[in-house]
C-alpha cells in the first residue's frame, strides 16, 4: 500500500546574497509509515568552485546537526525532541542561511528509505 510522503532538496548557499546553490541533500518525511530521513554529500570541488573561502568543516557541522534533528537524536537538542512532522516542518522552513531547502514536494511510496535513496541519486549525485 502506497503512502504519501513529502521531500525537499537541501541546498548549500555559500553566499546568500548571490542566490547560487549546490544541491547537497534530500530530506524525506512519511507520516503514515513513521519515517523521516536525510541523506547528504558535499562535493568539495564544487563547493570551492562556487565559493573559495567556504569553511567546509562548519558546513559539515551544520549538516550533522540537521541530521540529528531529522532523526530525533538526543544530541540534536530541543528541536530533536519535537515530533517527526514538527521537525520536518522546522528543517524545511524558509530561511536565509547557507543551508536552505527547496519547496516541499509530495509523492507516493511504499518504501520511504528506498525513495529517499532514489531522490538523492537523482537530485544530488
Amino acid at each position: 500500500m502506497k503512502a504519501v510522503f513529502e521531500y525537499a532538496v537541501v541546498r548549500l548557499v555559500p553566499q546568500v546574497e548571490r542566490e547560487e546553490f549546490i544541491n547537497i541533500g534530500v530530506i524525506l518525511y512519511c507520516k503514515k509509515l513513521r519515517f523521516s530521513g536525510f541523506l547528504w554529500q558535499l562535493n568539495d570541488a564544487k563547493c570551492e568552485a562556487l565559493y573559495r573561502d567556504l569553511d567546509i568543516d562548519m558546513v559539515r557541522a551544520h549538516l550533522d546537526s540537521f541530521a540529528k534533528i531529522c532523526n530525533g537524536e538526543q544530541s540534536g537538542g530541543k528541536l530533536a525532541e519535537l515530533d517527526q512532522a514538527e521537525r520536518f516542518r522546522w528543517l524545511t522552513a524558509k530561511r536565509s542561511t547557507i543551508i536552505q531547502c527547496s519547496a516541499v514536494h509530495p509523492g507516493l511510496t511504499d518504501d520511504p528509505q528506498q525513495m529517499l535513496v532514489h531522490l538523492f541519486n537523482k537530485l544530488v549525485i
